[in-house]
């Protein structure tokens, strides 16, 4: 079974720029659909973005413009460019896989501070 492992979380003023990781146990390569959900404070968990194993990417239109979503077949991992933060952005952020079944990492804190 792949695991899943985030990094990259943390502190950053509006306006500022972090990464998220997610490194899977195994090869990604046969992988078709990983992505990015988040759960704000005190909220229902929402999707972020997706991209597949062709590269296509789709993304929640609060972040359009602003997230990148990538992956890297060769480290096996997956990751998450996210610019010019708000503080709305603030969540625990968990990237998952479909393999077919939802395996899930296990979550990342994003604080973006006013």
């Amino acid at each position: 079974q792949v695991q899943l492992v985030e990094s990259g979380g943390g502190l950053v003023q509006a306006g500022g720029s972090l990464r998220l990781s997610c490194q899977a146990s195994r090869t990604i390569f046969t992988i078709n659909t990983m992505g990015w959900y988040r759960q704000p404070p005190g909220k229902q968990r929402e999707l972020v973005a997706v991209i597949t194993s062709g590269g296509s990417t789709n993304y929640a239109d609060s972040v359009k413009g602003r997230f990148t979503a990538s992956r890297d077949n060769a480290k096996n991992t997956a990751y998450l460019q996210m610019n010019s933060l708000k503080p709305e952005d603030t969540a625990i952020y968990y990237c998952y896989a479909a393999i077919p079944n939802i395996i899930w990492g296990q979550g990342a804190q994003v604080t973006v501070s006013s």
